[in-house]
């Protein structure tokens, strides 16, 4: 079964760093391209970042360019490199898996997903 697990989310003063990791397991995860998403509280889901399966290709949010960096391995990890933090990137933060071929921004593209990690930043 595919299971999708996020871990490195806190609180952080803006300015700040934290790195995001998310373990997959049960998934072909060479052939997945995988994704981040957030979602703030009253708001929907929203796009961050996407990989695509040899991690050459990557899409971002405009909203998170030039800060967040997203990369893999070749064995069952993804991570989110978040630099220069700001309250408005205050969120819970997914993990996600598609079975398209290039890195896609939509959430509908993606069939697996983590159970989320709090990002909080305090200005």
């Amino acid at each position: 079964q595919a299971q999708l697990v996020e871990s490195g989310g806190g609180l952080v003063l803006a300015g700040g760093s934290l790195r995001l990791s998310c373990a997959v397991s049960g998934l072909y995860f060479s052939r997945r391209v995988m994704g981040w998403f957030r979602q703030a509280p009253g708001m929907e889901r929203e796009f961050v970042a996407a990989i695509g399966w040899s991690g050459l290709t990557t899409r971002y949010a405009d909203s998170v360019k030039g800060r967040f960096t997203i990369s893999r391995d070749n064995v069952k990890m993804v991570y989110l490199q978040m630099n220069s933090l700001k309250p408005e990137d205050t969120a819970v933060y997914y993990c996600a898996a598609s079975t398209w071929t290039t890195p896609t921004s939509l959430a509908a593209n993606y069939d697996r997903w983590g159970q989320g990690t709090q990002v909080t930043v305090s200005s």
